[in-house]
């Protein structure tokens, strides 16, 4: 399965634009520290992200499969980077997933877990560069959101 992935320069001497052969394009930029302007996400905050939507993907289509009503759908994934190395791996990965809704908790926690451990592609190289990946799940009722 090949991608292919544009960038160009587009503001100042960090900003980027990645675009995809779909035409979806993300905006990047390095830290204020490292000369970057703030114009976009930074590459690793991005790697974090991916992993969000990859395995928000695979636990919405799970719960769907099984029938659950899923009402809306939440995630926080914090990240600790490697200290005083280069390059600074991500080295804790923490997902906490928030459903809301009428789902059966058993159902939410087994479908976390088969993304992160079985379906979810970031999460398998975070694991396999040495992250430790953990997660939890919150099911809310529909009106708490």
């Amino acid at each position: 399965m090949a991608a292919t992935i544009k960038l160009s320069r587009v503001s100042d001497d960090f900003g980027f634009e990645a675009t995809d052969g779909n035409g979806h394009v993300v905006k990047m930029d390095t830290s204020p520290e490292s000369g970057g302007k703030d114009f976009g996400v930074r590459p690793m905050q991005m790697l974090l992200m991916g992993l969000a939507g990859c395995s928000a993907i695979d636990v919405i289509s799970i719960l769907k499969k099984q029938r659950q009503d899923v009402k809306d759908y939440k995630m926080v994934v914090n990240g600790d980077r490697q200290a005083g190395v280069e390059p600074s791996l991500w080295e804790d990965v923490n997902i906490e997933f928030h459903l809301y809704g009428d789902i059966d908790e058993d159902k939410a926690k087994r479908a976390a877990e088969l993304s992160v451990d079985k379906y979810c592609s970031v999460a398998a190289t975070l694991k396999k560069a040495g992250a430790g990946v953990n997660w939890q799940v919150f099911v809310h009722p529909a009106e708490e959101k």
